[in-house]
């Protein structure tokens, strides 16, 4: 199993089908909490969706050389939520981060610690040369991570993600390699 060992509470790991259930709970018990800033969450009405959703994360692993780009964030042996590239573009070397936790778990450095691993994964195992991060303008508690690591903040794509009844703006923050470490 392809596991990040952060510290004793936290580590990364892959998502493998048997997570479907739990992660389905974690999705459906902060779903309110978490549709002020995710737009897919009404795409899961199942513990079916999210197995399908995890098969689907496994099968793109042999597409990208066999790495994986999606983890689970495991705290004290459950999962509190994910981090992993949205999409990389192999010509451009440039990934694009996404990530949440679930209420229950912020404030406690989770998120910071898995976001600093996943940026060493995409500079010294994936070998990006840029790593992006795109966040809903209003949204400062997950504006905070990638400006805590050094991120440029480089623009504000206008009307950029429809969030079931309204349009929000994004901010677009960028990391190059040769910037990391």
């Amino acid at each position: 199993m392809f596991t990040y060992k952060i510290d004793k509470d936290i580590h990364l790991r892959l998502f493998n089908e048997n997570d479907a259930e739990e992660f389905y709970q974690l999705i459906i018990g902060f779903k309110t909490y978490l549709k002020e800033w995710l737009g897919w969450l009404d795409n899961i009405r199942t513990v079916e969706d999210t197995a399908a959703n995890i098969k689907n994360q496994l099968n793109e692993i042999p597409k990208n050389k066999g790495y994986p780009l999606s983890f689970a964030i495991i705290y004290k042996d459950k999962i509190a939520g994910t981090i992993g590239f949205n999409s990389i573009n192999n010509k451009t070397k440039t990934g694009v981060v996404g990530y949440w936790l679930g209420k229950d778990y912020q404030g406690k450095g989770i998120m910071t610690k898995s976001f600093k691993e996943l940026l060493e994964y995409g500079f010294t195992v994936l070998l990006l040369n840029r790593i992006e991060v795109r966040i809903a303008t209003k949204n400062i508690k997950s504006r905070a991570l990638p400006e805590h690591f050094g991120f440029e903040k480089e623009g504000v794509i206008r009307q950029a993600e429809w969030l079931y009844d309204h349009y929000v703006d994004h901010v677009i923050y960028g990391l190059l390699a040769t910037e990391w470490g």
